[in-house]
């Protein structure tokens, strides 16, 4: 008798250990669905009553990995159920629409709009990722959806001085088009000019230069 509430605790923990080790493996078996944009077996998953913003081992949620893996189809249909946090970041702070603009995935940065997602994001944001690969498509939708042009990061960073720093100089002019400011400068007193200049972008360089000259005779 004396036995009978060790065994029950016994009994209780493995039952326990069974089911966190059996929804372990549900998620592993999603994630891995989501990885190789696997349609079917996420839809199947999403019907049986699992939650779109389901986290991975890493805390990454659902519709940020699909993006990071372009699993452009499984992300579409993320996007397309309600039920799913649009804004929801990994550890790093990314949201979906920050690594579909990374990696220039413009579709899907036009279904996140369409589906109200927020398009501006204190620190880094989208813009900033599109920026730092030249994606002009995806800077120029952003633009026209209201992003804010200087957005800065932690230490004052602007999407200017990313795609100068890369080296895109038609991002740098998508970017000067919609009123980017050549004269902002970072935490570290930097300018695009600089960033230019330091990553041997002598092209940029002189033409944010040149722009920044015209733009002080024009002000006297």
């Amino acid at each position: 008798m004396r036995n009978l509430p060790i065994r029950a605790w016994l009994m209780a923990s493995v039952l326990f250990l069974t089911a966190c080790a059996s929804a372990a493996t549900s998620r592993d078996a999603l994630v891995k669905a989501v990885i190789f944009n696997d349609v079917k077996a996420v839809q199947s998953a999403l019907t049986a009553g699992r939650d779109p913003n389901t986290l991975d081992a890493k805390g990454d949620p659902l519709l940020v990995i699909a993006m990071r893996e372009k699993a452009v189809d499984v992300a579409r249909l993320l996007i397309n159920d309600p039920r799913t946090d649009l804004e929801a970041t990994n550890k790093s702070g990314e949201n979906a629409m920050m690594l579909a603009a990374l990696q220039g995935l413009t579709p899907m940065v036009r279904l996140l709009i369409d589906h109200d997602a927020e398009v501006n994001k204190h620190g880094w944001a989208p813009l900033h990722y599109a920026a730092t690969n030249g994606h002009d498509d995806v800077v120029q939708l952003l633009v026209d959806h209201s992003a804010y042009i200087d957005a800065e990061s932690p230490n004052g960073t602007t999407p200017l001085m990313m795609a100068a720093r890369g080296g895109h100089i038609t991002t740098c002019k998508v970017l000067l088009d919609g009123g980017a400011d050549v004269r902002l400068k970072n935490q570290l007193g930097m300018t695009a000019i600089d960033f230019a200049a330091r990553a041997n972008q002598k092209e940029i360089a002189d033409g944010l230069r040149s722009r920044l000259e015209k733009m002080q005779a024009g002000a006297k």
